[in-house]
C-alpha cells in the first residue's frame, strides 16, 4: 500500500512535534487576511513563539486598542488555522517607531 508523501509528513511533523511551530508561522502568514485592510495598515505581525504572535504597531493607540481585541483576534487567527493553535498576542511598538 502506497501513502501519500502528505499524509507521512504530516503525521511525522505531528510526532516531533513541528506540526504547532508550521501552525504558527501560518498565523503570521495570514495575519494581514484575518485581520482586515484597516487593522493591516497599521500591523505588522513579524514573528511567533509557542503560540504568541508578536505584532508591532504603529504607537500606543493602536497597542491599546488592539489589546480590547486580542481575543477576537486570536479566536478568528485559530478558526483560520482549524485549530487551537494560537494563545497570545504580543504587541510592541518597534523602536523605529511609525510602521511603513
Amino acid at each position: 500500500m502506497v501513502e501519500a508523501v502528505g499524509n507521512v509528513l504530516k503525521r511525522v511533523l505531528g510526532q516531533l512535534g513541528l506540526d504547532r511551530e508550521i501552525a504558527g508561522w501560518e498565523a503570521v502568514r495570514a495575519w494581514p487576511e484575518v485581520v482586515g485592510s484597516r487593522v493591516a495598515q497599521h500591523t505588522r505581525c513579524v514573528g511567533q513563539r509557542d503560540g504568541v504572535l508578536r505584532v508591532e504597531v504603529d504607537g500606543a493607540a493602536w497597542m491599546q486598542e488592539l489589546r480590547y481585541l486580542e481575543r477576537d483576534l486570536i479566536r478568528n487567527i485559530n478558526r483560520r488555522l482549524g485549530a487551537e493553535r494560537i494563545r497570545g498576542v504580543r504587541f510592541v511598538v518597534p523602536r523605529e517607531g511609525i510602521l511603513r
